[in-house]
């Protein structure tokens, strides 16, 4: 019997597409796994601040003692914050022992706070933690010896454009936040998500910039609308205090492009700014055995800001 031309080409293209897709049905990506405290573990007090006409919540946080301590105050990452988040908790705990104080606000529209994420800007995110900064400075119930930001993955975004804006910030921190644009990162974060989900890399590359454009402009065009095109490095050239950024290396193969967000800080060439990537760590430089918060991130951060509270006092 005579096979035909089309014949041929049907057959090759569907062993082609078997081929290409069948990884896509036989694996799936590996669960996210991280351990932490529990919202029980933390002693806090429940505080509220003005943000415009939004009315914000948020958890303070203090250590033992009388003070004056040092202060970090939270920026959230993208999304609907949670006040049990182990990522965050891990870090405000971990403060609270080491004698930092910690303001860990609702990111608005989330949990206590009013008002929509969905529709702020990062400049709007930032008035927010602006204001947060500016409540820690009129408290009377404790004194602080330096008062800083802590910028988690979406929140290394804003940090530099807070810290200029207030003289009464000494240390600024970003864990995990992306130095390359918006847009760069949604696109690094869409090839991985395909890739990891079994499509070869080649093709995760292909489709990723289709399936961006179909967030940006449809599923969260709300979202993008707002924060699409932002580059951080010009912000970052404006911070003078000192700066500590963490990432986790396999953070590379998930959310953040790593080696392109040193490259872009280090070539800035800012004696203040102390960039560190944690082996093995991905996105919340989680230890990959404990699936803890990296006890040498958190211990470097206490190092951090303690010196810079030390030459404050």
């Amino acid at each position: 019997m005579k096979i035909k031309t089309w014949q041929v080409i049907v057959t090759a293209v569907l062993v082609l597409l078997l081929v290409l897709f069948v990884p896509v049905v036989v694996k799936r990506p590996a669960s996210k796994v991280l351990y932490g405290p529990s919202l029980s573990d933390v002693d806090y007090t429940e505080v509220t601040f003005q943000s415009g006409e939004l009315n914000l919540a948020a958890m303070l946080i203090l250590p033992k003692g009388g003070g004056p301590f040092p202060v970090a105050v939270f920026i959230h990452g993208a999304g609907t914050s949670r006040r049990d988040n182990p990522w965050y908790l891990s870090f405000a705990k971990h403060f609270q022992e080491n004698g930092i104080a910690v303001l860990l606000p609702d990111k608005r529209g989330s949990e206590q706070s009013e008002g929509r994420w969905q529709e702020a800007s990062f400049f709007d995110l930032a008035e927010d933690a602006l204001v947060a900064v500016e409540f820690v400075k009129t408290q009377s119930s404790f004194e602080y010896s330096a008062i800083g930001i802590i910028g988690m993955s979406q929140g290394g975004w804003i940090a530099p454009l807070v810290a200029p804006e207030d003289e009464d910030i000494s240390f600024v921190i970003s864990v995990s936040g992306a130095a390359v644009s918006t847009d760069e990162q949604l696109v690094h974060e869409e090839v991985n998500t395909i890739h990891n989900m079994g499509v070869y890399k080649f093709l995760a590359r292909a489709i990723a910039p289709i399936s961006s454009r179909s967030i940006k402009n449809k599923r969260q065009k709300e979202f993008w609308d707002k924060i699409g095109g932002f580059d951080p490095i010009p912000y970052w050239k404006a911070v003078t205090v000192p700066v500590f950024v963490a990432f986790g290396e396999k953070d590379e193969y998930d959310n953040v492009p790593v080696v392109e967000s040193v490259r872009r800080l280090r070539s800035l060439n800012k004696s203040n700014i102390t960039v560190k990537v944690y082996p093995g760590g991905g996105h919340a430089v989680e230890d990959p055995r404990t699936h803890y918060v990296q006890k040498q991130l958190q211990n470097d951060l206490v190092a951090f800001i303690n010196k810079i509270s030390a030459q404050n006092l």
